[in-house]
């Protein structure tokens, strides 16, 4: 799916310091974590987003980068969107 908050919702765009936030109050636990730090490593070496979402959806990342988007980084609707 994506990135949850603690009620389980979707968050759908979030910066390298929500991550960091998230991770410190234990938002985001467990497997997450190197997944979220993968993501975030990528954009402080000049990656301009990356992009978490649920493997198992076939064509998930393909359907999400032909959803667009404002930012045309993509929709957000079936994962989480992470910039700097």
């Amino acid at each position: 799916a994506g990135v949850l908050d603690k009620e389980m919702k979707l968050l759908k765009e979030l910066s390298v310091e929500d991550v960091e936030g998230l991770i410190e109050d234990e938002t985001i636990t467990g497997g997450m974590i190197p997944k979220v730090t993968y993501a975030m490593d990528a954009i402080k070496l000049g990656v301009g987003f990356a992009f978490i979402t649920d493997g198992r959806v076939p064509h998930a990342v393909i359907n999400e980068m032909l959803g667009g988007g404002e930012s045309g980084a993509g929709s957000g609707e079936g994962g989480t969107i992470i910039t700097n």
